[in-house]
């Protein structure tokens, strides 16, 4: 993932001659390393979110249905987004070694609860208490390798820092993956160990950069800040109350149609206000609703789309492949290298398996049902066989018996873990970032903003084929691997697409509240995963409709990207003079 408010991939930045000579303070390596571990704690748990969540509760999962983990998947990144604004003035009035220590008091436990949690509302509390530790963490070790930089080895520094980031997002799944073969709670109680490693550097090494100055900003005046980027307090009076109605009906507290009943009435109601209210009134709410920039506002707006398709990647795919992607073409693959890395990347526990199997068929249950229930052992078992299987021992099914049935699809239908396929996009990023980069920076950066989305929606075309394919886990990688490619062609650039339209005195201000797109990006890909994947996928049983339909959202995405740049924003200038940055970009 290619921004660091979440602790994703990041672009890597092009050095100098001069800028490679340059060294850094010690801060610097003391944050680049507690990044690393933060990392590992973050990917661990989320690159395996999705599974861990659907995952039935006697397998060791909390058994939520689609709905909950995409609202959770929504909701808790959503404030992870936002909160940074406000803890990161709090770190410059208090102290950036404060912050961190507060940080990490509030994530380590908070990993540890998530594995212990069973509720619905229980895992919420842990994981938003996980968000505001992030969230606490994040604008702290940027604002640290900022200040330990000077203006000579800053492209270098956060050239580092990114790949540090890119480092423990590959590594954090691959340990995740190799310790929920043992248990679920060794993931957790992994995540919570970085954190806790994490007390070390900022205990005994960690210093202040000399720079930082403390800061006596306000929070009214952060608001105040926001209200000059983005609108003012009606604006967010009506927006903020219809992205909380979608954040219930995601987390199932009341029925989609409702939460749009609501909706629309709150528009009607903000209609009428807005009719009513006058532009310079007295008391904030009499005034008529504004937004401060529209075209930013509708740039924000149109990112938002391309991160809500980007995080099905993370949010969806995992799942997909589990259920519906048969990868043993991977697993004959891996074969070659010996049975020790069969094991590691599609290991299978035959003992529960042969529990399971028991289970099932002493109670006389469908073979269709059965097939579901087994995937979550990571076993793709052909419906033919199953109904053999049950023809062959029926009700009488003895445990010895049991064993030798998992043993033999254990061997013939074991399946690669998903999160290790997913974890090639950190693999591509840390290798072909580079080359990436500089191949596009020969390019307007509209256009190579258009083409980011494009590829990335033809690899969600391509990962709707795994379904039908017989080599469904070579399909499933190109499908990751192009949204990879796809995610590294964009996501730098819709950053430099903001520096190179903002306002010419204001482009550091502005460039602060892109994480704008990313939040509601958060938000809607985890509304659009739990219904596209619960309703599509598995009801309809039609998962290639559901990769379609984030696949033409993307397309409409990059439509939209195209008509701003060429059309809107002639009719539509920044409040600074931008036309020589339209024409640039």
């Amino acid at each position: 993932m290619n921004n660091n408010n979440d602790g994703s991939n990041e672009n890597t930045i092009s050095f100098t001659e001069n800028e490679v000579s340059s060294g850094f303070p010690r801060t610097f390596y003391i944050a680049n390393t507690m990044e690393i571990f933060e990392r590992l704690a973050w990917y661990g748990f989320f690159a395996l979110s999705s599974i861990y969540m659907t995952t039935p509760v006697e397998q060791g999962g909390v058994g939520f249905t689609d709905g909950q983990r995409g609202a959770l998947q929504g909701i808790i990144p959503f404030f992870l987004y936002l909160l940074p604004v406000f803890t990161g003035a709090l770190a410059d009035r208090y102290g950036y070694r404060k912050m961190f220590l507060v940080s990490f008091i509030i994530m380590a436990p908070s990993y540890y609860l998530l594995g212990q949690a069973t509720s619905f509302g229980g895992f919420f509390l842990a994981f938003m208490m996980v968000a505001l530790g992030a969230a606490c963490f994040k604008p702290v070790v940027v604002g640290t390798i900022s200040h330990a930089t000077n203006d000579k080895n800053r492209g270098l520094g956060f050239g580092v820092f990114y790949t540090m980031v890119n480092i423990g997002g590959f590594l954090g799944p691959l340990v995740a993956g190799y310790l929920r073969a043992i248990s679920w709670d060794a993931v957790f109680l992994m995540s919570a160990i970085w954190i806790v490693i994490n007390f070390i550097p900022v205990l005994f090494f960690y210093r202040e950069p000399e720079q930082i100055k403390r800061s006596s900003a306000r929070f009214t005046q952060v608001l105040a800040q926001a209200q000059q980027v983005l609108g003012n307090g009606r604006f967010a009076l009506f927006i903020f109350p219809c992205i909380f109605l979608l954040m219930v009906a995601g987390a199932q507290w009341v029925s989609y149609s409702l939460a749009f009943g609501l909706i629309v009435g709150w528009l009607i109601v903000n209609a009428i206000w807005q009719h009513f209210s006058q532009p310079n009134a007295a008391k904030w709410y009499l005034t008529k609703a504004t937004v401060s920039n529209k075209p930013f506002a509708l740039y924000l707006l149109l990112l938002t789309g391309f991160w809500a398709v980007y995080n099905q990647l993370f949010y969806t795919m995992p799942l997909f492949i589990r259920d519906f992607v048969d990868t043993r073409d991977l697993v004959e693959f891996i074969a070659i290298f010996g049975e020790g890395a069969v094991k590691f990347f599609a290991s299978v526990n035959t003992e529960l398996l042969a529990e399971k199997v028991h289970t099932m068929l002493s109670q006389g249950q469908d073979a269709t049902i059965i097939a579901k229930e087994l995937v979550h052992l990571k076993v793709l078992v052909p419906l033919t066989d199953i109904n053999q299987a049950i023809n062959q021992f029926g009700l009488d099914i003895n445990l010895v018996q049991a064993g030798e049935v998992a043993n033999s699809w254990a061997n013939q239908y074991r399946q690669i873990n998903p999160e290790y396929i997913i974890n090639l996009d950190f693999t591509a990023i840390v290798v072909c970032q580079i080359a990436v980069s500089l191949i596009c920076a020969r390019f307007k950066t509209i256009n190579v903003l258009v083409a980011g989305v494009i590829v990335f929606a033809f690899g969600c075309f391509i990962a709707a084929l795994a379904n039908s394919l017989l080599a469904g886990g070579v399909v499933a990688v190109i499908a990751v691997l192009m949204m990879a490619f796809g995610e590294m062609i964009t996501s730098p650039k819709s950053q430099e697409y903001v520096a190179a339209i903002a306002p010419k005195n204001q482009a550091a201000l502005y460039m602060g509240y892109y994480f704008v797109s990313m939040a509601l990006g958060f938000l809607f890909a985890g509304l659009l995963s739990g219904w596209g994947y619960g309703e599509i996928a598995k009801k309809m049983n039609n998962p290639e409709l559901m990769w379609a339909i984030f696949a033409t959202l993307g397309l409409l995405t990059s439509a939209g990207l195209f008509w701003f740049n060429r059309s809107y924003l002639q009719r539509n200038q920044f409040q600074a003079n931008t036309s020589s940055a339209i024409n640039e970009s």
